[in-house]
């Protein structure tokens, strides 16, 4: 604890005696400072023990001395200390029952005590307080760091840091989910700061808030929220709760806690990335068709996921935004709690992802999907009323392959890609390849580079119907939707069927091509299904 007026009292060297303000002696002190200057608040920055023998001031003016004490008061300094013997040989009564007025703390001080005694008699006080707390810091260290080295690992290092505190820990993931807490009950508490977690995770590492307590349930604490990593991203949350600030002692320990437990996640980090080359080395073999080779590279580690029907996931980033990043912690955090293998493979702005069918790190990526497209949506409302909105972007697009074993990964990784190509061309945040097997396949034709191509083959055709020799486009469109039917399309057109012979022959002429020719009469209904989706 730093000195009080108190413990300045009851020193036996100083023969202080208490004037005024016997109830405030507790007051701690941050200083003590000699001033005889008629108003020395200027100078003050509050907590400080006033020294002064009365030399520019009319101690026995009682409004002065109210306005001189209530100056002093407001300023926050701590106690004021008279020195008789010089100027006065007591302390005027004017100055004491202002003192008392105003509740500030009155001490005398006897002539055979200097003041440079009672500035180094706080001086060594705040110098012995602060080497306890800095031993107190290292003592936690040592503590913390043992911790870190046990078997429960981050859990242990939360009860030791909560029992130093006096208070509670909790750590959250790059989620923002709760994965330790200390003690049992803080779990309920650290669940309740999610949304300040989440705001303090979007901002670049390392960052740190302090939020009060927003219930009386486990009555009232201060809880401040520090980012642990080294990088940009925020890799983790430590939360502590405590019942008053943290003083210097408490705050090497955070410190502390807080420097071990980035390291255990960088270590972490470095594992993973370890991880990820043998996945990547495993996927390599799977989609050169070795699947016996994969099998035994993956051993203990990804064996587990090719005992099971998997997906393939490929995703690729927009405008170089951080989404693969977010993507890949919320695949491997719910892989990690369920206990389920996932193989991810980052390379430069594309992922591709192993995920078990129908487990957790698939359904996070359905749920990355939905949250991407509710920010989309969110983001066209905002324009539609005007008002600035985020620049889309901001999200990976992802391919999603059907249900497949190891025999059957590198035809899924061609359905992850086919899948990704229609999920950039129609916007969207996640397509599967279910929908692009069941639907039909002239959304595919939604293409600059397939409509490019029909409109160059149709341009000769549409540059004759614009003379006015005829409609050529509308009579090749009516004759395939009938297959060649000549009656019907005709009647379609309402033409005689020797007119429609003849538009067919010029469109012939014209193209160069012959009608009776399958792939040719396909290539013309696509180039007209593309050019112009709706109609036909």
């Amino acid at each position: 604890m730093p000195p009080t007026l108190a413990s300045l009292v009851q020193h036996s060297a100083l023969k202080l005696t208490v004037l005024a303000g016997g109830d405030r002696l507790d007051t701690p002190v941050r200083w003590a400072h000699v001033s005889e200057l008629a108003d020395p608040v200027p100078w003050m920055d509050g907590g400080e023990l006033l020294l002064i023998t009365a030399m520019k001031i009319d101690a026995d003016d009682r409004q002065a001395m109210r306005h001189y004490v209530r100056r002093l008061v407001r300023a926050g300094v701590a106690g004021l200390g008279f020195g008789v013997g010089v100027n006065y040989e007591q302390v005027p009564a004017a100055l004491v029952r202002a003192a008392e007025e105003e509740g500030l703390p009155l001490l005398e001080v006897p002539r055979r005590t200097p003041f440079l005694a009672i500035t180094k008699a706080v001086s060594a006080a705040i110098a012995a307080d602060q080497y306890r707390a800095v031993t107190a810091g290292f003592e936690a260290q040592r503590e913390l760091t043992k911790a870190a080295l046990a078997p429960e690992g981050p859990t242990a290092l939360l009860a030791r840091l909560a029992a130093h505190l006096d208070g509670w820990a909790a750590l959250y993931d790059a989620s923002g989910a709760v994965v330790a807490a200390a003690p049992e009950w803080a779990a309920r508490r650290a669940a309740r700061l999610s949304a300040d977690v989440a705001r303090l995770r979007e901002r670049p590492a390392p960052a740190s808030a302090v939020v009060g307590s927003d219930t009386a349930e486990e009555g009232a604490d201060r809880v401040e929220l520090q980012s642990l990593g080294t990088g940009r991203r925020s890799r983790g949350v430590l939360a502590v709760g405590t019942g008053a600030p943290l003083g210097t002692a408490e705050r090497y320990a955070v410190h502390s806690a807080i420097a071990l437990l980035t390291l255990t996640t960088e270590r972490s980090r470095a594992l993973q990335d370890a991880e990820q080359r043998l996945g990547a080395a495993v996927l390599r073999m799977l989609l050169a068709g070795e699947p016996d080779h994969a099998r035994a590279v993956a051993g203990e580690l990804y064996g587990g996921l090719l005992d099971a029907p998997f997906r393939v996931l490929v995703a690729e980033e927009i405008e170089g935004a951080e989404a693969l990043g977010v993507l890949v912690e919320e695949v491997e955090t719910a892989a990690g709690r369920a206990g389920e293998p996932v193989l991810t493979v980052p390379e430069g702005t594309r992922l591709t992802v192993l995920a078990r069918d129908g487990g957790a790190a698939a359904g996070a990526v359905v749920e990355y999907a939905r949250a991407a497209e509710a920010r989309r949506a969110a983001r066209v409302r905002e324009r539609e009323r005007g008002a600035t909105a985020p620049s889309d972007g901001q999200d990976a697009v992802v391919g999603l392959s059907a249900p497949a074993g190891p025999t059957g990964a590198a035809a899924a990784f061609r359905q992850a890609e086919q899948a990704l190509s229609v999920a950039r061309r129609r916007g969207r945040v996640l397509v599967e390849h279910e929908e692009v097997a069941a639907g039909s396949v002239l959304p595919l034709l939604a293409d600059d580079a397939v409509r490019a191509f029909a409109e160059g083959m149709l341009r000769s055709l549409h540059d004759h119907d614009a003379t006015g020799r005829g409609d050529l486009v509308a009579s090749l469109r009516a004759w395939l939707s009938r297959h060649g039917q000549w009656d019907a399309a005709a009647a379609d057109l309402g033409v005689h069927r020797h007119t429609l012979r003849y538009r067919m022959r010029r469109v012939e002429e014209i193209l160069g091509r012959s009608l009776d020719d399958p792939d040719v009469r396909m290539e013309l209904w696509l180039a007209l299904k593309a050019t112009s989706p709706d109609e036909g």
